[in-house]
């Protein structure tokens, strides 16, 4: 979707020249703030408001870090259990902590989240905050800057697409929230200089576009001039196929235009790191899970003659070994450049067989769909990955392996082109004509291999947030208290910062 707004080239520019601060609603870990500090703006974080407990520690360790004054010296842990409970804090996103889970937790844990909320300036639950706690005040010497990025799960396809109508009680239906709190505002004339929503791109699809002019008209009522967008990761210098939807909101008779697209520079292999550990690697037992047998699909072919057995697994497979038996397939093999029929004499092959719908074959650093709704598993990306989600267990990456006895044994090995070779890592031993011994056990340490040194992992959570525009030492920071779930989750749900800071960029 390109800009759209009847007011473009009318009015001058918007342009920031005062210092700036953002009150980040739905804050998560503060990508929006994390943008204009990696621009070098002029930027405070003001009020956030962010129920979540993981996110409300990750935006502490992130950007108040050095912050860690006690409020709870004069309060009783009943105390504490009834201020956590009146606040609405989640545990999970979605439904607020009950007394009895609060309790469970002690009072560490009560102590702590309770700092968090009071460091941060945070107000926690949208529907409880007023427009007159978010203390917009002086606006002759600072620019405000209010962002929402209001929940999308009734919004996405991967949602339960409940929608956003007003007063109907969904997750994303919080988008009105916001407009009483913009009210509230209005009447005391407090109203920020400019607001700034993103959001999945359905919110401007055929079920939701409805809404979406009633919001448009709504802040036109209150002075503000709209331009909205949709904007992809990968125009603006990140390998994340990830499309949103923004809209900027400026009050007052200015003009915005939002930026061009770049070339993309980096590939998805700039993002990852070099040593991986084994547990994000694919198990044989996942991978059976994710193979495509479908003939509109890309496949390597594992074939096993006398076990009579082939699979498709995912475009590319790796460290693979033959059981040995006497029944043989007729399937196609590629075999010196040329496809044929399986003959009794073949004992194992792997093959690559594109199909007329054409899909590319995955190489390193390539990322690949292994288990997403509404996605045909094994499409590949070349170069890039796919939209990074909450949990981050459907898309993973193809690499080079890293087994270092496979690693040792390659790098003193010449190989031709069409060379198929098995490779012993753990005796180091090659051989074009026969595989070596199979054991009980085939595994990373002692495996015949054919070769092929890719193989198939999911991603670090630090890759997700490198992947999200967020810099290694501020991923160190909301990492120290968080698990890979959580960090999973955090990364899924908030904003590519080199989009936020290409957007802001025009403000400044």
């Amino acid at each position: 979707m390109n800009q759209t707004s009847i007011f473009e080239y009318l009015y001058e520019d918007y342009k920031i020249k005062k210092p700036i601060r953002i009150i980040e609603l739905f804050a998560g870990y503060g990508s929006q703030l994390f943008a204009l500090k990696y621009l070098g703006a002029n930027v405070t974080s003001h009020k956030i408001v962010e129920w979540a407990v993981p996110s409300i520690q990750a935006y502490k360790d992130a950007h108040f870090h050095d912050r860690n004054d006690d409020h709870t010296s004069n309060k009783t842990f009943d105390d504490l259990v009834d201020e956590l409970l009146n606040y609405g804090i989640s545990s999970d996103y979605n439904e607020p902590m009950t007394r009895q889970q609060i309790v469970r937790k002690g009072l560490n844990w009560c102590k702590q989240v309770y700092n968090n909320i009071k460091n941060t300036d945070n107000l926690v639950n949208i529907m409880n905050t007023k427009g007159v706690d978010l203390e917009v005040e002086e606006q002759d010497k600072y620019d405000y800057i209010m962002t929402y990025s209001f929940p999308c799960q009734d919004l996405s396809i991967a949602g339960k697409l409940g929608g956003m109508d007003e007063d109907s009680e969904t997750r994303s239906s919080m988008l009105w929230q916001v407009k009483r709190i913009l009210d509230e505002l209005n009447q005391t004339n407090s109203l920020p200089q400019v607001l700034l929503m993103e959001n999945v791109i359905q919110v401007i699809g055929k079920g939701n576009i409805q809404n979406m002019e009633k919001w448009d008209m709504f802040l036109s009522r209150l002075g503000y001039k709209s331009y909205i967008k949709n904007m992809i990761a990968t125009d603006y210098g990140i390998p994340q196929i990830r499309n949103r939807t923004f809209m900027i909101s400026i009050l007052g008779e200015y003009n915005y235009t939002f930026p061009n697209p770049i070339p993309l520079k980096l590939k998805l292999k700039d993002m990852l790191e070099k040593n991986v550990d084994e547990r994000y690697y694919l198990s044989g037992d996942i991978l059976k899970h994710i193979k495509d047998t479908s003939k509109e699909t890309v496949n390597f072919t594992q074939y096993d003659r006398y076990n009579g057995q082939f699979e498709s697994l995912c475009l590319i497979w790796k460290e693979l070994s033959p059981t040995i038996h006497t029944k043989s397939y007729e399937i196609k093999i590629y075999d010196n450049n040329k496809i044929r029929k399986l003959t009794p004499s073949d004992n194992f092959i792997i093959m690559p067989e594109k199909t007329k719908k054409g899909y590319a074959i995955a190489e390193d650093g390539d990322g690949i769909y292994i288990n997403r709704p509404h996605q045909k598993r094994g499409v590949v990306q070349k170069g890039k990955i796919q939209t990074i989600k909450t949990k981050c267990d459907d898309i993973a990456v193809v690499v080079n392996t890293n087994n270092k006895r496979l690693i040792e044994l390659i790098e003193k090995t010449q190989f031709n082109e069409n060379d198929t070779l098995f490779l012993d890592a753990y005796n180091q031993i090659i051989n074009n004509k026969m595989a070596g011994t199979i054991t009980t056990r085939v595994d990373a340490s002692n495996a015949t291999f054919i070769y092929n040194k890719l193989r198939i992992r999911k991603l670090t959570p630090k890759e997700c947030f490198r992947l999200m525009g967020v810099k290694d030492e501020d991923y160190q920071r909301i990492a120290a208290n968080q698990s890979n779930s959580s960090l999973y989750h955090l990364a899924g749900d908030s904003i590519v910062v080199n989009v936020l800071m290409y957007i802001f960029k025009q403000l400044l």
